[in-house]
């Protein structure tokens, strides 16, 4: 089967030159993992390495989920329209092209950006122009090597597996091996329109409009801030400017390179991100560096502390930024009647305890900010509660929700006030979230990861979360297991009792539950061949969850073999 699809690639003969070149270089292990299966849609929509192949991103690939893309969205609508926006990588400008003439020679209109923008503008797009859909070609922060392809519907939010559902079964539909370039007639080429400043103006005007103490004075506080190569320069320039806030850029990642050529890596998670970003830091006295990610939806912060640059994880700067914002709130009187804020089965507990201690509802979904998106939209119809903030642990946070994504740019701004504001009171971030562990004690979150690319590694994946729900274990490292969600089975099991795991979609993950108020999740990542291990560790001071961590990462790893 492989090889037919192989040489089907091989032989077809409108198949682009540079993918025939890599074709023809195949080796056999290269033409397995090309071909063993289909790019899928998966946490991020479709997220996967260029190239030739069913299993790699390329215009063949664009073009058959475009068009089942197309095909769908003229089911929800009569006349439906597109917002369409891209990022620096390889291939983004020639992908997004593909799509909008897709989508033009379906009849639908294409509003396709300029250059490159970031996602939540192309969240924010889709609600401004009120189309009916959405796509984002990006790999968010994955290396240079992978591109992906990001749909949304209405609302601006990415569609949840109950709608990307119906796109599959019409993209499975599609009978042609090669779904080729169409040749559009004048008429459907005017359903192609350019956009650009005309949407960037109105979404910086909501983003400005998320401050809660504008009147700080920014003398005496300083930025590095850093795209890593990618979308947000554009706006944070623009947001900056207008605040009056002093940032140095970081001249060398501020050009749109494909290669990021002057990052070791564009990933805000990675320590290793913020190396010239720190340098820079010194070199000013920054009090903040801050990073987001190449599609402009994840942020990173490195706070400089007792003299020292701290890269923060997501989960501390998510607890930091939600004691400012609900404190402020409070003490403006700006806390809706029923505020309720959302975040990840894998995001650590202390927000949580943060947000309660402010009289906030907290509900959790699946990994992905689409689930919190869609749950925006439907207490935006219901009105039951009332959105005060959503975030995840991988960096991606939502402030207001003009944007249905996570919005870096939104982040940017308002951590930034957030910092200088604790500075003007003598406090680093680090001694806010230092006061957040005296009250509601130490936590320590983390995560590490199996790397299974190819066929085999999936195999791998598959096996280990077949092998982990045969064994339940219960205790890790001398800690008994007080509750066992599967999130695949929809179960739950605590006290001896199983019961169903309700308010979800089905997910491969389990989570353990730990008498010392520690937890551990297990999850196959969604769009990189891996299996992700996270830990939210509670303990009683550093030294105990420290050593906690060691304990339990030995315990999983001997589970894991």
């Amino acid at each position: 089967m492989i090889e037919e699809k192989y040489l089907e690639w091989l032989n077809h003969p409108q198949m682009d030159a540079d993918l025939r070149e890599e074709l023809q270089q195949m080796d056999e292990t290269q033409k397995k993992d090309a071909f063993y299966t289909d790019a899928k849609f998966g946490t991020a929509g479709m997220r996967n390495l260029l190239g030739a192949g069913t299993n790699r991103l390329n215009v063949y690939t664009i073009r058959k989920a475009t068009l089942g893309f197309g095909r769908w969205l003229l089911t929800q609508d009569e006349h439906p329209s597109v917002a369409i926006a891209y990022d620096n990588r390889f291939k983004s400008p020639e992908f997004a092209d593909q799509t909008a003439k897709i989508l033009a020679s379906l009849g639908i209109k294409a509003y396709v950006f300029e250059s490159l923008r970031s996602t939540p503008e192309l969240s924010f797009t889709v609600r401004y122009l009120k189309c009916t859909g959405g796509v984002m070609i990006t790999a968010s922060h994955n290396t240079k090597e992978y591109n992906g392809y990001k749909v949304y519907d209405r609302n601006g939010c990415q569609l949840i597996p109950d709608l990307i559902s119906h796109v599959i079964k019409e993209i499975d539909s599609i009978s042609e091996a090669f779904v080729e370039e169409p040749v559009l007639t004048e008429e459907q080429k005017k359903l192609i329109v350019t956009v650009g400043e005309d949407i960037d103006i109105p979404y910086y005007k909501e983003v400005l409009t998320i401050q809660l103490n504008p009147q700080l004075s920014k003398e005496d506080y300083k930025i590095v801030f850093t795209p890593q190569h990618g979308t947000s320069l554009k706006a944070i320039q623009y947001l900056f400017k207008q605040v009056g806030y002093d940032c140095t850029y970081v001249e060398e990642q501020c050009t749109p390179d494909p290669a990021f050529s002057n990052t070791i890596i564009p990933n805000p998670e990675d320590p290793r991100a913020y190396n010239l970003a720190i340098e820079y830091g010194k070199k000013v006295d920054a009090d903040i560096v801050l990073s987001t990610d190449p599609d402009g939806d994840r942020l990173g912060v490195v706070v400089k502390d007792n003299g020292q640059y701290v890269l923060m994880t997501g989960n501390q700067t998510g607890s930091v930024l939600l004691e400012y914002v609900f404190s402020q709130r409070k003490e403006k009187g700006l806390m809706p009647p029923h505020p309720v804020m959302f975040n990840t089965v894998v995001t650590s507990d202390l927000g949580e305890l943060v947000g309660r201690d402010y009289g906030v509802d907290i509900e959790k979904t699946l990994t992905g900010f689409k689930y919190i998106g869609d749950k925006i939209a439907k207490y935006e119809v219901t009105h039951e509660k009332d959105f005060v903030f959503g975030y995840e642990e991988s960096y991606g946070y939502l402030i207001k929700e003009f944007v249905r994504d996570k919005d870096a740019n939104q982040s940017c701004l308002l951590i930034a006030e957030a910092a200088n504001y604790y500075k003007k009171k003598g406090l680093t971030f680090m001694d806010v979230l230092r006061q957040l562990y005296a009250k509601h004690g130490t936590f320590l979150e983390t995560q590490t990861s199996l790397n299974l690319p190819g066929a085999d590694g999936s195999a791998r994946i598959a096996a280990l979360l077949k092998g982990l729900r045969d064994e339940v274990p219960t205790e890790i490292a001398g800690q008994k297991v007080v509750r066992y969600e599967d999130f695949g089975t929809q179960k739950y099991y605590e006290n001896g009792k199983e019961a169903e795991l309700k308010g979800f979609d089905k997910s491969d993950v389990l989570k353990y539950f730990l008498e010392d108020g520690s937890w551990i999740a297990v999850r196959p990542s969604g769009t990189e061949p891996k299996c992700k291990f996270y830990y939210c560790i509670k303990g009683a001071d550093q030294k105990d969850v420290e050593a906690k961590r060691d304990a339990y990462f030995a315990a999983m790893d001997k589970l894991a073999e």
